[in-house]
């Protein structure tokens, strides 16, 4: 494996690298990365109207920052950009506070996109598939967000969106839009507008030749052109631009502007706002995915720019209930437009081993721009990528392999890490051959596996591996783990790689500050310590010998379980000694604790079964009690919901629920600081029974455990 030491060259690693086979040191490296571009260009879109980044690449970074921050949770930055919405302000303008906040959306960028996005939203409703579900079409206009705010019939003040919760007072520019009215026949007493402020094609290109004969800056694209007349402090430059503002949405309201999405646009319509002429209602997705070629194809004719369809729920009442995500609506989507590709001459491929030994091949690239970034890797995902298989066996590229000196097709589209898209075999050597995958981990040589079912081929070296074994302890010792100080990446290569100071696995790490003074004097007398920076780290491993069950659990670096998962898993349970055993009963059984880990929110088939057999591999299991042993495990604590009726008590749902779908109760009972469990037991509190309940609630009963139906459970949390 080639891995580059040099700063420079680490960067170059990392943000070419497949996210899923980033290592924490390259994960820290990239998110920095990320930050930092992030932070750029928002500045540069939103306050100086002249972004760098062209919007699939903006979209692609933020995914990427994403997926890394789910990889690796404990390594999310304080300055993360998914926890930020827009910019800060520009102090050349007053702040406005948005009533309602003014939030992004999450995009999507292919039918399996829109598809997941509409079984999400049936699966938290509860609806089945043959249920009709409509959802309104529009086009995603590229302009400025911007917030209308009307009282009494008569606009009181405009906003841009700013950092989604605060704006910039830009009331005075926004009156001289013509198609923005100043003051609305029999509107709400409190009416919030918002939609997006633009330049048209031909506008623009009449603004671009005056610019020009005047000898001032000509804009880059409408969308600049109409941010900067927006945001001008002399509000008589902004009347002397063509804006043009659509409305699509709104804030906050007095009274409703109707049942459904259709009917409350219809009534902006109504107020003398413009509306997309395009909007559409949808019951299916086919008819989506037609709408949106529909628009893409009218996209060049419309006489305004767009980077995509929108995809909202209809019924409003639909969307109360989905509510928002931190930073996005669950109820919408953007569906965005595809990235450039290029072609270019594949070079190499080479095989990297992760964390948790899985062998993932990465194309070499003769370098080629795409989409404005220049490409020299691409992932290759696994062995069937790379044959032209899917993960259900079926063709993919019409069936092309992948080898060495072939032509390819590169895309970046929703992914800052690029892809093949496809092989050219009019160019294809003569003698090239098929790529064979590797039997042996090529870091210790150690036998590589593929499993029934699973895509991937793993090192089963484990700890003996040093990919693994390095990339594990680094995982152990991160921030959100045990986050020990004064040990960090490169102290962990040290201890691993020194015959002396043997550090191969967690418990070594608490035996190593355990010993006699041997160890001090050995470490002060390298490169780099001394005698007190000695001693304080390992006073700083003495201070982590009591740790918490969520902790503990996230850092000893399972497959599938991350932050959130650890600390959920650690709530159900409390206590780790009855976390252990409750494993060692799923494990042997797959009885009652099975179906109550898979109980829990966010558990499912996949994770529970790499957390049991973590457990159960002899290896593993030595290695965790050996770890144990050297510490003291926190209790996990039960969040205390004031006034709540089921703050921790376990709730057991059974039969078919009428008012919300099954994980919509468990997450509410969660939120209300309730365990919900899947099996009735002895620890059960409390029953709630619909429809068809059968013998969980025959059990329930025999136990004496109380049992009320879904009405009795809405009038007990309602008021909370």
């Amino acid at each position: 494996m080639t891995y580059e030491r040099s700063t420079k060259g680490l960067i170059t690693v990392a943000q070419n690298r497949a996210v899923n086979k980033l290592t924490l040191e390259e994960a820290s490296t990239e998110l920095a990365r990320l930050a930092d571009v992030l932070a750029r260009a928002n500045i540069d879109y939103h306050q100086k109207d002249a972004p760098f980044l062209s919007d699939s690449d903006y979209d692609a970074l933020r995914i990427r920052n994403h997926e890394i921050e789910v990889r690796f949770p404990q390594m999310k930055r304080g300055d993360s950009p998914s926890e930020k919405i827009g910019a800060p302000l520009s102090e050349g303008f007053a702040k406005i506070v948005h009533a309602v906040p003014m939030l992004s959306l999450a995009n999507a960028f292919n039918k399996a996109d829109v598809s997941d996005f509409d079984e999400r939203i049936r699966r938290y409703l509860g609806l089945k598939q043959d249920l009709s579900l409509s959802y309104t079409v529009e086009p995603k206009i590229d302009g400025l967000s911007l917030s209308l705010r009307y009282e009494q019939g008569r606009l009181v003040h405009a906003a841009t969106r700013g950092d989604g919760q605060v704006g910039e007072n830009v009331t005075e520019n926004a009156k001289t839009i013509g198609n923005i009215p100043h003051v609305i026949a029999n509107a709400p007493e409190i009416l919030e507008v918002r939609g997006e402020v633009y330049i048209g094609h031909s506008d623009f290109a009449d603004l671009n030749e005056r610019q020009s004969i005047e000898g001032s800056k000509v804009f880059a694209n409408p969308r600049n052109a109409a941010a900067g007349a927006l945001r001008q402090i002399d509000v008589r430059v902004t009347a002397e631009r063509p804006l043009q503002f659509f409305a699509y949405a709104w804030g906050e309201l007095s009274e409703p502007l109707g049942n459904t999405q259709t009917e409350a646009v219809a009534r902006l319509a109504a107020f003398g706002f413009q509306i997309n002429s395009l909007t559409e209602t949808c019951q299916t997705i086919e008819s989506l995915l037609a709408h949106y070629n529909n628009i893409e194809a009218q996209r060049a004719s419309l006489g305004y720019d767009i980077d995509g369809v929108v995809y909202k729920v209809n019924d409003l009442g639909y969307q109360r209930r989905l509510g928002f995500r931190s930073t996005t609506p669950r109820w919408a989507v953007a569906h965005k437009f595809p990235a450039e590709l290029a072609w270019t001459y594949l070079e190499a491929i080479d095989i990297q081993v992760g964390r948790t030994g899985a062998l993932s091949p990465v194309a070499r690239l003769k370098p080629v721009t795409v989409g404005g970034v220049v490409v020299s890797n691409a992932t290759l995902h696994n062995e069937d990528y790379i044959l032209g298989r899917d993960s259900n066996g079926s063709a993919i590229r019409d069936g092309k392999d992948i080898r060495i000196s072939d032509w390819v097709q590169i895309y970046r589209a929703g992914d800052v890490i690029p892809k093949i898209a496809d092989v050219d075999l009019s160019k294809r050597k003569v003698e090239a051959e098929a790529f064979v995958f590797p039997s042996s981990c090529p870091e210790c040589g150690s036998i590589a596996a593929r499993e029934e079912g699973d895509a991937v081929w793993r090192c089963v070296g484990g700890f003996i591996c040093p990919a693994q074994g390095v990339e594990r302890l680094k995982h152990f010792v991160s921030r959100k783990a045990f986050d020990i100080d004064g040990l960090g990446t490169k102290q962990i290569e040290m201890f691993f790689y020194d015959d002396a100071l043997a550090v191969k696995e967690p418990a070594d790490i608490f035996t190593l500050a355990k010993r006699d003074t041997q160890n001090l004097t050995s470490l002060k007398n390298r490169d780099g310590w001394g005698e007190r920076s000695a001693a304080n780290l390992f006073a700083a491993i003495e201070e982590r010998r009591n740790i918490g069950f969520g902790r503990l659990l996230f850092a000893l670096g399972i497959r599938h379980v991350g932050e959130a998962a650890a600390n959920l898993i650690a709530t159900h349970y409390t206590n780790w000694d009855e976390f252990v055993l409750a494993i060692d009963e799923a494990f042997t059984s797959k009885g009652a604790e099975w179906g109550t880990l898979l109980a829990i929110e966010g558990v499912g088939e996949v994770m529970a079964t790499s957390l049991v057999s973590a457990f159960a591999s002899p290896l593993e299991r030595r290695a965790i009690n050996r770890l144990v042993t050297q510490l003291e495990v926190r209790d996990a604590e039960v969040p205390k919901i004031e006034g709540s009726p089921v703050a921790g008590k376990t709730v057991v749902f059974t039969g078919s629920l009428k008012k919300m779908s099954r994980a919509e109760a468990k997450a509410r009972a969660e939120n209300l600081g309730a365990k919900v469990a899947g099996s009735i037991s002895t620890k059960t509190d409390l029953v709630v029974a619909g429809i068809g309940a059968g013998s969980k609630a025959k059990k329930a009963q025999d136990l004496g455990i109380a049992i009320i139906d879904e009405d009795d459970w809405f009038q007990m949390i309602e008021a909370l």
